[in-house]
């Protein structure tokens, strides 16, 4: 079966775990008793911290093994930060960032930022005149449309297509990307080691020198990406829907790519607004992991990324989601593949019992021996697939504890929902086994040690680590919370918040596709309309 886009998102928001045989697991997990302590210390002896005077931090962790280095940018603002009728501003940057600054993408910058500044008055005239509810003239419309268009076409005439992207990949980068999620934006890719300070001009660059160029063709790129992934894909509406169900204040309810009528609207003075509130040094976490001299390298990349503007760390949200007291249900009935999804509201990565959501998460749903599995696909065959996990749709703030099913052909969402609350209440009433706690455990363990096997995953954990709580130190701390996980814990929670009026569930049934309409013999033979 092939999966939808969305499916594939929720599969990006768990703690992926990949298989490997148990006495491999075992073998990790004690290895990892053994050496915990020693492990930290290595990693303390190899990683050096800065703080610029911008705020901006720097995280070196030496790894001499190959002649390459990966690193991570990690900003730690996202959808979840788009201003109040922007949504979708964040992800709109991101693509931004790719279009090279004032010194790459570029033939003549000077005349380039005039032309810039032509598109957006011809935006913002075009833009008030299509706003007008009322006096709204057809052909002045037409007339500022056309002059945007061509404000657009002078100003590409300057462009440089994708230099920034063919600079990097010329000189070796590897596994260029970036990912704009709910709470934070993440720049990445690896480089051979002679390459460090290009890289450094290049990404320091693309922080502190942003240029709005093609600023309007990437927002019909993004309106495209909106039509496909939500608009065209029966689950990725029914997520949004959702979410928006779920939530009432709190901005994991909105859109994540953007409203259709936000994104269209959206500017480039709007962006570059965003840029300028977030894209600041207190706001941002640079590691690089890899075959770097911590004393050579620093000086340099301060040098490089001292350029990023100065400012204050922007303020965090301060709307917290009420309570949930009633049961919420949103039913989609289209002739589409069913699904179902619930979700429990749930605290956010800094509560106590974070460790046990995860606890949680790798009993119901890890793998062929998890519970959900076991039970929905193979016991009862009425599922193709079947997990739960957590957080959704994002951990910085309070999210959910989401549930999903795919039916079999000849199955209901009202199966799925059943067989996940018998399993639920199962979770409430009776201690899991020491063994499903046990390989839990183990598996954490084995599933960090790998994490820092590779440069970009590791680089990726220093950032987000570092951001989140303030010293790297946390990724490896976090298994002492682990490890204080208990049956009664998992039993506690499971009362505490799997509860029918902490909970919004969502559904596809399948409808079947109306009969064409066979006319009657008075319509064929011209009888009365």
């Amino acid at each position: 079966m092939t999966r939808t886009g969305i499916e594939t998102e929720f599969r990006a928001g768990l703690r992926t775990w990949v298989r490997r045989g148990a006495l491999a697991l075992v073998l990790a997990g004690l290895a990892w008793q053994n050496s915990q302590a020693q492990d930290l210390k290595s990693f303390e002896q190899k990683i050096t911290t800065k703080v610029l005077p911008n705020g901006l931090t720097i995280v070196i962790c030496e790894r001499p093994e190959a002649p390459v280095f990966s690193y991570s940018t990690f900003i730690d603002a996202g959808d979840v930060n788009d201003p109040s009728g922007q949504s979708g501003l964040a992800h709109m940057f991101e693509h931004l960032a790719f279009k090279g600054t004032s010194q790459i993408g570029t033939t003549d910058y000077a005349a380039e930022k005039v032309a810039l500044a032509k598109v957006e008055a011809a935006n913002n005239a075009y833009e008030a005149e299509y706003l007008k509810s009322v006096g709204r003239d057809p052909e002045k419309l037409a007339a500022l449309k056309k002059a945007f268009l061509d404000a657009q076409a002078e100003a590409h005439k300057y462009v440089v297509p994708n230099q920034f992207t063919d600079v990097a990949e010329r000189n070796g980068a590897n596994g260029l990307n970036a990912e704009t999620a709910l709470d934070e934006t993440i720049y990445f890719w690896s480089m051979p080691e002679n390459r460090l300070e290009l890289w450094a001009w290049l990404e320091s660059g693309r922080l502190s020198d942003t240029v709005p160029r093609e600023f309007y063709k990437e927002r019909d790129v993004v309106l495209e990406e909106r039509r496909m992934r939500t608009d065209s894909n029966p689950v990725g509406r029914l997520v949004e829907q959702f979410l928006a169900t779920a939530y009432v204040a709190h901005n994991y309810g909105r859109s994540g790519v953007g409203w259709p009528s936000e994104v269209s609207q959206i500017s480039a003075t709007e962006a570059m607004d965003f840029h300028k509130k977030y894209y600041v040094g207190a706001n941002v976490v640079v590691s690089v992991v890899g075959d770097v001299k911590a004393s050579e390298a620093m000086p340099m990349l301060e040098k490089y990324f001292s350029k990023v503007p100065t400012g204050p760390k922007p303020e965090e949200m301060t709307t917290v989601e009420p309570r949930q007291f009633a049961e919420k249900s949103v039913v989609i009935r289209e002739a589409t593949q069913p699904f179902y999804i619930e979700g429990y509201h749930r605290p956010s990565y800094r509560d106590p019992d974070d460790a046990v959501y995860d606890a949680i998460s790798d009993i119901l749903s890890n793998g062929r021996v998890s519970r959900l599995y076991r039970s929905l696909v193979r016991d009862q065959q009425i599922a193709a697939e079947a997990q739960g996990f957590s957080p959704f749709p994002g951990d910085k703030y309070p999210g959910l504890f989401a549930f999903y099913g795919v039916p079999l052909p000849g199955h209901t969402p009202a199966e799925i929902r059943e067989g996940i609350h018998k399993e639920i209440e199962k979770l409430k009433s009776t201690d899991v086994t020491d063994e499903e706690l046990a390989m839990f455990k183990t598996r954490t363990r084995a599933d960090l040690l790998r994490s820092l096997a590779d440069n970009q995953g590791l680089a990726n954990n220093l950032a987000q680590y570092q951001t989140r709580y303030g010293d790297w130190r946390e990724l490896f701390q976090q298994l002492d919370r682990v490890d204080k996980v208990t049956k009664a814990d998992i039993r506690r929670v499971a009362n505490k918040v799997f509860v029918a009026t902490n909970r919004t569930s969502a559904e596809i049934d399948t409808e079947a596709p109306a009969a064409p309409t066979t006319p009657d013999a008075k319509t064929d033979n011209g009888g009365a309309r």
